[in-house]
């Protein structure tokens, strides 16, 4: 990686210091935005509301937010068409195999992406469609 993309990653406001998202580093708020899509594990849903929200609401403030959340929402988007299919394909039982290898790379993605988004890359979820580029 260069350094470059280094210095980038950690934005400094007028005053000098490291500028924060939601109190966090550039890189942390960018990992928790794909680590985010787990809460559906406890409640579900809101594993697709709330990457949305924290791209959307810092989107504007720094490149890289706006990179991982696109990356974040087409995956959302192409895993909400891939559960759609497979809950289709439930009808001959092949759907509910679909249905957990999705929820295993979902989880899986997820991690990967959250490791490389604290070291500063972008990781393009594999599967994934281009919605927002």
């Amino acid at each position: 990686m260069s350094d470059d993309m280094n210095n980038s990653n950690q934005a400094s406001n007028e005053t000098g210091s490291v500028q924060e998202y939601w109190g966090m580093p550039l890189n942390t708020y960018c990992m928790l935005i794909h680590l985010s899509q787990l809460t559906s594990i406890i409640v579900p849903g809101l594993g697709f509301i709330l990457p949305i929200v924290m791209w959307a609401v810092n989107k504007d403030k720094h490149q890289d937010i706006d990179m991982h959340g696109k990356v974040t929402v087409n995956w959302l988007i192409s895993l909400f068409i891939y559960s759609l299919i497979c809950g289709v394909l439930t009808f001959i039982i092949i759907g509910m195999f679909g249905l957990v290898i999705l929820a295993i790379l979902n989880f899986i993605f997820a991690i990967v992406a959250a490791i490389k988004a604290n070291k500063g890359e972008l990781w393009v979820y594999p599967l994934s469609i281009t919605f927002l580029k």
